[in-house]
């Protein structure tokens, strides 16, 4: 692929510091400058030689559904997106978007007060007096519901689950017709804003950051609206890192999954691309997130090393 493309990149503003805007206004300058983990692995794309890939880079506010936006809006989408098959699907259940090869590994965990990471060691901690703050159609919210028996495998809310929506409560019936994933809600579930659960071994679930992200979500846990943020542990394990020693990560899962960027499902050439030089840079997914924060550097070194690897 040596003939020179320009691509429409799309990328999550507010999951750092894997992807993000360099400030958080969206009316502000900087809100279009990409920042983080993905931001270097685009650069380091575009600076492979022969590949001849320049990318365009547009910040997105929302979350929902952003992994379908390359079907549409963009040519490449990125935000620290997990990759489902589920994902790929789009309203009417056809195939819509590829995912690239993995370049990211994540496990869900939980961003606790520190006076509170005792009380909150884990998933089986979480009562029906502590309130989970998630951002909706996320892992770390379907995780969250996993882990503590509010939705089943399939992902139907447990009989009498008690959801606040815009038109009002609704209550599950056990049933497929209130059903939360990681990729899709039913509709009745739309924009929900609150889960209270059927029993006292469940937490409340609290919906924010439809404006501003996860970083709705820190100021929430700051000021004591919520007790928890249900998310990776990558973020989590960064926003404990700058609180002053207010936050503590805790509830590590023993899953892990693997993030991707999205492209349309008819773009096969450019995937192919794609995949064979996020294969190098991550060398087969030997390097990821730990080697990048240690030597930021990394992937622009793997970038340099692409035209020698033959020779």
């Amino acid at each position: 692929m040596q003939d020179e493309r320009t691509l429409d990149f799309g990328f999550y503003a507010f999951f750092s510091p894997v992807s993000h805007s360099e400030v958080e206004d969206a009316s502000a300058p900087g809100f279009g400058t990409h920042r983080g983990y993905e931001s270097d692995i685009v650069t380091a794309l575009e600076a492979m030689e022969d590949t001849g890939l320049r990318f365009a880079r547009h910040p997105i506010a929302e979350w929902d559904d952003i992994w379908l936006k390359s079907a549409s809006d963009y040519d490449v989408v990125g935000g620290g997106i997990t990759i489902l098959d589920s994902r790929t699907m789009d309203a009417s259940g056809s195939k819509a978007v590829s995912f690239t090869s993995g370049h990211i590994k994540f496990r869900q965990s939980l961003l606790v007060r520190a006076e509170d990471a005792g009380r909150l060691a884990s998933h089986d901690a979480l009562t029906d007096v502590v309130r989970v703050g998630v951002l909706a159609g996320t892992t770390g919210e379907f995780r969250l519901l996993q882990l503590t028996g509010l939705v089943d495998a399939e992902g139907a809310l447990v009989e009498g689950a008690r959801i606040d929506t815009p038109q009002g409560m609704v209550t599950a019936d056990g049933s497929a017709d209130y059903t939360i994933t990681a990729a899709h809600e039913s509709p009745a579930l739309a924009d929900r804003q609150h889960i209270s659960p059927p029993s006292d071994a469940m937490p409340q679930v609290v919906y924010l950051g439809e404006e501003l992200g996860e970083v709705e979500l820190i100021g929430a846990l700051r000021d004591g609206s919520i007790d928890a943020i249900a998310r990776g542990e990558i973020g989590n394990r960064d926003a404990s890192g700058i609180s002053d020693g207010a936050f503590a990560v805790t509830a590590l899962d023993e899953e892990f999954e693997v993030g991707g960027f999205t492209l349309d499902v008819d773009d096969a050439e450019l995937l192919s691309c794609i995949d064979e030089r996020i294969d190098w840079l991550t060398d087969e997914r030997r390097i990821g997130y730990a080697e990048w924060l240690e030597e930021p550097s990394v992937f622009m070194r793997r970038a340099e090393m692409w035209a020698e690897r033959e020779r």
